[in-house]
């Protein structure tokens, strides 16, 4: 089990907090971080967004550790410190979306060769709970689940999205599926955008968090998505719209002001979803677990009872 960097100064979390590199079985290293405690309930899974990285979820990680819960957040291939898909480090990869699921099976081997506490439950966000619901379906060894602002559709307007597809698929074929995706740019999110216009939280506190992670540690960072992860993604949230839910306890959070995910496929989703909650959160953005502090005490407050419940 070999030590990774953690950036525990950056990462606002409980004290026990420390990573470990994995190798997954098609050879790539991954960075996962954990959080324990002696007396646990159990141990979250967080599965984070794209762009994200391990100490991006030390406060959710400390509101977890409040309620009684070991957590367990990775970085994903081709994002964080784990091992980028393309020689641009600044730019979004994948070869297939399924390829996330090796990520998943390794961490899943690593929390069981740590022996953090059963039962596990699942935390996924944005590109998080795409990975994340395959992993269910497929029957991921958790009690409950919780969704935030989960990418089963991504908000495109319907002159663009033949587009999307199409230009995506031509671009394997013809050899510059690595490219940036049409409107994209190599500079993250957040140290582009203004407090004012972005489109993740109302917390000015938590948005200014969020640029000082990535500015104190810039190999962090990411930018845009490539045109093969554009395609991979959008066959993916189309395969999986096919495919029921599973029967497991789930609350989703969806932000009445989100503009990233599509709330469409949210709502339906949610409408079939046996044993699931939808709760819409009036205001919120893309971002609702890293937004003020009462909705974040409303957010964890919610998903701790299901989790205990379950």
């Amino acid at each position: 089990m070999e030590a990774a960097p953690f950036y525990d100064a950056i990462a606002n979390g409980p004290e026990t907090g420390a990573a470990h590199w994995l190798k997954t079985s098609d050879g790539l290293r991954i960075r996962v971080g954990h959080w324990t405690r002696p007396d646990a309930k159990g141990t979250v899974l967080i599965f984070p967004g794209r762009t994200e990285y391990v100490e991006k979820y030390g406060a959710t990680a400390q509101a977890l550790a409040d309620r009684g819960y070991a957590s367990v957040a990775i970085d994903w291939r081709g994002q964080g410190i784990a091992d980028r898909m393309t020689p641009n480090r600044a730019v979004g990869h994948v070869g297939t979306f399924t390829d996330y699921q090796k990520d998943v099976a390794a961490v899943m081997a690593h929390v069981a060769e740590l022996n953090l506490p059963k039962p596990y439950f699942l935390i996924a966000h944005s590109m998080g709970g795409c990975i994340g619901l395959r992993s269910l379906i497929e029957g991921l060894d958790v009690k409950a689940a919780m969704f935030s602002a989960p990418m089963w559709g991504i908000q495109m307007s319907i002159a663009l999205r033949p587009v999307a597809w199409g230009l995506s698929s031509l671009s394997m074929p013809l050899g510059f599926d690595k490219n940036l995706a049409p409107g994209q740019v190599e500079e993250t999110y957040v140290l582009r955008t203004s407090f004012e216009e972005n489109t993740l939280t109302r917390d000015r506190e938590t948005f200014d968090m969020l640029r000082h992670q990535l500015t104190s540690q810039p190999d962090l960072a990411l930018g845009g998505p490539s045109l093969r992860w554009l395609n991979a993604s959008l066959r993916e949230m189309h395969r999986l719209s096919l495919l029921p839910s599973p029967d497991l306890p789930t609350l989703t959070f969806l932000g009445s002001d989100e503009a990233i995910v599509d709330p469409t496929r949210i709502h339906k989703r949610m409408g079939n979803w046996p044993s699931g909650n939808l709760r819409v959160l009036e205001g919120g953005r893309h971002e609702m677990m890293m937004d003020n502090a009462d909705r974040r005490k409303l957010i964890f407050d919610e998903t701790a009872k299901l989790f205990d419940q379950s």
